[in-house]
């Protein structure tokens, strides 16, 4: 495969998911070099937008939450098992709208001794029948696209709380940057879970890491933690480590057996 018949390959890849150049260039079994130097090709003809360990493809419509159901399942799954061992007995904990903290929401429906406070309704369909965890519902404006509430209502109702932790998603996570969001309604209520929370805890699978696809943002200028999957690269990882502020943590895969089992979607 020459050098222009791989880097039409890499970009139908990339229609696909987001990919590492570690993975990629196992796939082509060339070097790392190699598919940098197709990676910068490719973003200097306008095709793909390079991201921190890799790339993805030039595309400015949101996914919707239907589709995010099928994006890296197993993934979020794991991330959300993890991410339950942080719920502590007692605790009051907010839950970001969104699949991946929705997969938390379901390790979560056993639980008889938290309080959740969610603007999402996938956690709120999941926890609707855990009679035993106290279930708040912030209301206001509904971005059907994401299953999300947000602006005035949902801000107001937020600014009232101090929550033990917040369980944030996101459509990326930059080291430089924080959080990115489809729109700055939704950056502004992500900064107000932070303002008010105790521990923050952001639940990203390994595709959005460095991923800087949305113009709005959240800053994360205070201490928290990254909870991502086992498939994340050093080279991803590596300009959150230099942060002084952020401890990582790899969610265990699932092995095959067990992610075989899973359903197909996080509903």
């Amino acid at each position: 495969m020459n050098a222009a018949e791989r880097r039409r390959t890499i970009g139908h890849l990339l229609q696909e998911k987001p990919i590492g150049v570690d993975d990629m260039a196992a796939t082509f079994a060339v070097s790392a070099s190699t598919i940098r130097r197709d990676l910068e090709a490719l973003s200097k003809a306008g095709d793909i937008v390079r991201t921190y360990g890799g790339a993805r493809t030039v595309d400015s419509r949101e996914r919707s939450l239907q589709e995010r159901k099928l994006i890296a399942v197993a993934q979020k799954f794991a991330i959300g098992r993890l991410a339950s061992s942080f719920v502590t007995a007692g605790s009051v904990v907010v839950l970001d709208a969104g699949t991946t903290v929705g997969a938390l929401a379901r390790n979560l429906t056993y639980r008889e001794d938290i309080t959740v406070v969610t603007n999402g309704l996938t956690s709120a369909n999941i926890l609707e029948h855990s009679t035993g965890i106290e279930l708040l519902v912030v209301g206001g404006r509904l971005r059907h696209i994401s299953s999300g509430f947000v602006g005035s209502f949902a801000e107001q109702f937020l600014t009232s709380i101090t929550p033990d932790a917040v369980f944030l998603g996101a459509d990326g996570v930059s080291a430089r940057l924080g959080l990115c969001e489809a729109t700055p309604e939704q950056a502004s209520l992500k900064k107000i879970m932070i303002a008010g929370a105790h521990t923050i805890f952001v639940l990203a699978d390994s595709t959005k890491l460095g991923a800087e696809t949305e113009p709005w943002w959240t800053p994360l200028q205070q201490p928290w933690n990254l909870i991502t999957d086992s498939q994340a690269t050093a080279e991803q990882l590596e300009p959150f480590h230099a942060l002084p502020h952020v401890t990582i943590h790899i969610a265990p895969a699932f092995d095959n057996e067990a992610a075989a089992a899973l359903p197909m979607t996080v509903d």
